[in-house]
C-alpha cells in the first residue's frame, strides 16, 4: 500500500510512519513543522520507501501517483500549543481536513481521521462510550481543538455519506511515549522533564483529576487493525487503567528517582475532571487492547526524556 501520512513529523504522526514502513508500506509524510520536528523523522529519513512533503495542509493537496490511504494526524494536539496557535488549530480542523478529504476522494483511497477523546468535552457520562455526544463549551479557551475535531468528524462523515469515500474516526485518548516535546505541556511530558532536572512538579488543581494513558506503540497497533477491520463509526483507542494526576505526579517522581516536591496551581479553565475510554467496541470489533503496561510504558518515556533533559543542561 501507499500511504499519506499528514502530521508526520508530529509525535504519534512520526510513530505511525515508521510503523508502516516495517510492514512494507510505500509512506508519503507530510508536515509544516508548526508542531512537528525534523528530528522525530531522522528514523525514516533515509528509507527508500518513504518520501516527505514539506506542506501546510491547509493549503490545496497535490501528491503525485496512487494512494491507497490518507491518514490525517496534522493538528495541534496538546493546550499549550493550540492556546497559543488558536486560528491555525481550527484552519487545520476544518480546511485541512477537507483537504485530506479531498485526496482520498480523488484518488478513490480509503481515509482515517485522527480525532480525540476531547471532542467529549468534560464529559457527564464516565466512562465514555463513542455513542456520548460530549460536554464541550464551543467558546472557551478549549473550544479551538474541541470544535476543530468535531467538526473534523462530520465533515469525515459527510465525505462518507455523500461520496462513498471509505472512512475511519479514531477517538484517541491520552497517548505517550518517545518523542514528545520536552515543552509540550501535556502531563507526562512536564512531570518528567520537572522530575529529571530537580523541579517541583507542577499539578493543576488539587489532582484528583482523572486521565487514562496509553504507550504509543499501542495505539499504533490499534490504527493499523482499525484500517483493516474497522467501519466508518468512530472507534476509542485509549487504555481503560484510570489514574488520577497527583498519582501519576507521585509515580514518575518515584520512577526517576527524584526528590522533587509537588506544587499546586489553580486549574485552568474547562479542563476535563475524568477522562477513561470506554473501548468494548475496539475489544469487538478490533481485537484490540492496550498491552504496555504503564509503569513499562513510563519507565521507557523517562529514559528518554533522560537523554534530552541531559543534553539541555549542558
Amino acid at each position: 500500500m501507499r500511504i499519506l501520512v499528514t502530521g508526520a513529523a508530529g509525535f504519534i504522526g512520526s510513530h505511525l510512519c515508521a510503523a508502516l514502513l516495517e510492514r512494507k508500506c510505500d509512506v508519503v509524510g507530510m508536515d509544516n513543522f508548526i508542531t512537528g520536528s525534523r528530528e522525530n523523522l531522522a528514523p525514516v529519513a533515509g528509507h527508500r520507501r518513504f518520501r516527505f512533503i514539506e506542506h501546510n495542509v491547509t493549503e490545496y493537496i497535490n501528491v503525485d501517483g496512487p494512494v491507497d490511504w490518507v491518514l490525517h494526524f496534522a493538528s495541534p494536539a496538546s493546550p499549550r500549543d493550540y492556546l497559543e496557535l488558536p486560528i491555525q488549530t481550527l484552519k487545520v480542523g476544518a480546511l485541512g481536513t477537507h483537504n485530506a478529504l479531498g485526496v482520498a476522494k480523488a484518488k478513490r483511497a480509503g481515509f482515517l481521521l485522527a480525532s480525540t477523546s476531547e471532542v467529549y468535552g468534560d464529559p457527564l457520562v464516565h466512562p465514555q462510550r463513542e455513542d456520548y455526544w460530549g460536554n464541550v463549551n464551543p467558546i472557551g479557551p478549549r473550544g479551538v481543538y474541541d470544535e476543530a475535531k468535531r467538526f473534523a468528524e462530520a465533515m469525515t462523515m459527510a465525505y462518507h455519506r455523500t461520496h462513498k469515500v471509505d472512512t475511519r474516526v479514531v477517538r484517541i485518548f491520552n497517548t505517550f511515549g518517545e518523542r514528545m516535546r520536552l515543552n509540550d505541556g501535556r502531563a507526562i511530558p512536564a512531570f518528567m522533564t520537572q522530575a529529571l532536572s530537580g523541579a517541583p512538579l507542577t499539578v493543576f488543581g488539587d489532582g484528583s483529576q482523572t486521565r487514562s494513558f496509553q504507550y504509543v506503540s499501542d495505539l499504533v497497533e490499534g490504527l493499523w487493525l482499525l484500517m483493516q477491520h474497522g467501519d466508518e463509526q468512530p472507534m476509542n483507542l485509549g487504555n481503560p487503567q484510570e489514574m488520577t494526576l497527583l498519582d501519576l505526579a507521585k509515580q514518575i517522581i518515584r520512577l526517576a528517582g527524584s526528590r522533587s516536591e509537588i506544587i499546586f496551581r489553580p486549574l485552568p479553565e474547562d479542563d476535563p475532571k475524568i477522562r477513561q475510554p470506554d473501548i468494548t467496541r475496539a475489544r469487538t470489533v478490533l481485537g484490540w487492547q492496550p498491552r504496555v503496561d504503564i509503569d513499562e510504558g513510563l519507565q521507557r518515556t523517562l529514559e528518554w526524556f533522560r537523554v534530552r533533559v541531559k543534553d539541555v543542561a549542558q
